[in-house]
């Protein structure tokens, strides 16, 4: 937890280094924003909170933020080094070509400048690393082969500094050319680590880009790299004595393939729901391995232990509600009552596999979909078959642990549903306002109509077969759609075509900027009796509603469920910053906010290590 109020500088930068350690990066960088409430000052704080953003992937956050707290310039240790780092990112980021390799010359050159000044082998192997990027592999392989050398002779170091020294070692290695040292040099680093998943990651991410550019096998790096994240799912197991599709005599033999397989895969994070059977399984093995577990829920919880728990037994509750003490995060994929409605249930499966997918990236760690299947379809529109078919459609690895059909009945998905039922449906929704609208005069109204609001028409149209509802009102704009990356697109689109309005040239007396909120969540969808027409309600309605009030002018917001479903399906068309915890407007709470922007195509390969099934 958290520091309480008043607390000292360095017991809040402890929290936030245990969140980096643990790869909760968003929470790392919350928990430094919550510091520099108290002590604005510390700097510290605000090089750390600069750091874990930047490891979150926000590049560009990251750089506005290390101007907005004042680091530009200052010439303390660390944060020089932070600075040349954020320029590696973007040039990282950066699509190929001339460009690009302008960028990785300007990043290697800060960081050549802090190399000289301290003579310390991290800034020079960042300076290695990014000249062979930019195709310099002869000085790039001189320094590197220095860097071995200093390393070599050097007295063994202790604590952080002994991974750093031994993970550099094996990069420089790399970048010189010599395979087999660099192979001899990793049990070290990987021994040196002491379970700090900022640390694997940072180094797993560098030595894998030095591979690649000499075209060198990245397969052996999983040694260095970060456990593996799953995102688990099943069966719900039958009552003793009862038919099921998981049949309780099945428990311990499924019980023990679990066990293996996270041992064989090294898994440290595991994303997924908790109903008896598989999924309890899966958590009780993640939690005995010391693994990270992260626990979502379809719905409230009565109303989910008494659909997917208790019907297996009471045993069963007992079980569930240690594992649900003991998970490292739980989330509800809505808060509301289940009410009959088993997309919930396909809602909550899609939310854990993006996040899954989310801290496969962050990390860059290994990912997989581990699910106990009887390899039947599903009863109904939700069910492990369901779940399976959603991860295959990415391409993701996958392993299925069979449930043979002597072991049971072909029975329905749970024990306590015997027929599907749907009344809510998972929605893209964008809530936008136009900022300026109240100071135009009636004089310019005609105009705003006719140009502003045609020219968000004209997005729409484009858009016509995605979008399921569009409605204005004054300066506001509400769009529904199916689908995460169609609003994403849409609302890009609606940013880029406003930005190239020149509203002085058409009459206005103020300019105009849009702000935009995107949230994904259950809805109904029904006629509206006043409006005479098909409309969508509910609490997640409201959620997106109150988005858009605090998102910046120009900018796009979204949620983490909605970044989650781009990760999921979309990850290469687009890129979702993590901007912290943010208040809702009215009171509503805070939420974890995201800036969505497209993605750039880059060289860096991506995050996630292929896992074989």
């Amino acid at each position: 937890m958290p520091p309480q109020a008043q607390h000292g500088a360095s017991e809040w930068l402890a929290v936030v280094k245990a969140a980096e350690r643990d790869g909760e990066f968003f929470r790392a960088y919350d928990v430094a924003r919550q510091g520099l409430l108290e002590h604005p000052d510390d700097l510290p704080l605000r090089h750390r909170a600069v750091l874990a953003l930047a490891r979150s992937g926000a590049t560009e956050q990251a750089q506005a933020l290390y101007r907005e707290l004042g680091l530009e310039g200052r010439p303390e240790t660390d944060i020089p080094e932070l600075e040349a780092r954020l320029l590696k990112d973007v040039a990282l980021s950066a699509p190929d070509g001339p460009s690009r390799v302008e960028l990785l010359l300007a990043a290697a050159e800060k960081y050549e400048a802090v190399y000289r000044r301290s003579g310390h082998y991290y800034p020079g192997i960042n300076v290695a690393n990014l000249l062979l990027l930019a195709g310099q592999p002869e000085r790039s392989a001189t320094i590197a082969h220095r860097i071995a050398a200093e390393l070599t002779a050097m007295p063994t170091a202790a604590g952080e500094e002994l991974f750093w020294a031994a993970a550099t070692l094996v990069e420089a290695h790399v970048i010189g050319g010599d395979m087999a040292a660099a192979r001899r040099a990793l049990p070290a680093a990987r021994a040196a680590s002491e379970g700090d998943y900022a640390r694997l990651s940072t180094a797993a991410r560098s030595i894998h880009n030095a591979c690649l550019a000499k075209n060198l096998p990245v397969d052996w790096l999983q040694a260095i790299s970060p456990p593996a994240v799953i995102h688990y799912a099943g069966h719900i197991i039958g009552a003793p004595g009862g038919a099921g599709r998981f049949p309780a005599a099945a428990e311990s033999g499924v019980a023990a393939r679990i066990s293996e397989l996270l041992t064989a895969r090294n898994v440290g994070f595991g994303y997924g729901s908790l109903a008896a059977g598989a999924d309890i399984l899966f958590a009780e093995a993640l939690l005995a391995r010391g693994a990270q577990l992260h626990v979502l829920l379809p719905f409230r919880l009565d109303d989910f232990i008494r659909e997917s728990v208790r019907p297996a037994g009471q045993q069963w509750i007992k079980r569930f509600e240690a594992c649900l003490a003991n998970a490292k995060s739980v989330r509800y994929a809505t808060e509301d009552e289940y009410l009959g409605d088993d997309t919930l249930y396909v809602y909550c499966s899609r939310l854990g596999m993006g996040l899954s997918v989310l801290a496969s990236q962050h990390l860059f760690a290994p990912i997989e979909q581990i699910v106990v299947w009887d390899g039947m379809p599903a009863v109904g529109n939700a069910g492990t078959a369901v779940d399976v078919d959603i991860w295959r459609e990415t391409g993701g690895s996958q392993t299925i642990i069979p449930i043979t059909p002597e072991n049971g009945a072909q029975d329905s998905e749970s024990p306590s549903r015997a027929a599907s039922n749907s009344r809510r449906s998972a929605r893209a929704m964008l809530f936008g306002d136009l900022r300026g609208f109240s100071r135009l005069t009636d004089r310019e109204l005609p105009i705003y109509v006719t140009r502003v609001l045609g020219a968000i028409e004209q997005v729409r149209q484009a858009h016509s077969n995605k979008v399921l509802l569009a409605n204005t009102w004054g300066d506001g704009l509400f769009l529904v759609f199916q689908r995460a990356n169609d609003a994403a697109e849409c609302a890009l689109e609606l940013q880029a075509a406003l930005s190239r309005l020149d509203f002085a040239a058409l009459g206005l007396s103020v300019p105009l900027s849009l702000r935009i909120g995107g949230h994904l969540g259950p809805v109904y969808e029904t006629l509206d009796p006043v409006l005479g027409h098909t409309n969508f309600f509910g609490a997640h309605v409201t959620r997106a509603a109150h988005i858009e009030p605090v998102t910046p002018p120009g900018c796009v917001y979204v949620t983490e469920t909605f970044a989650a479903a781009l990760a999921l399906e979309h990850s290469q068309a687009f890129a979702c910053d993590y901007v912290g915890m943010t208040k809702a407007a009215k009171g509503y709470g805070s939420l974890r906010m995201f800036l969505l922007r497209a993605r750039r195509r880059a060289s860096e390969q991506g995050s996630r290590y292929a896992i074989a099934v």
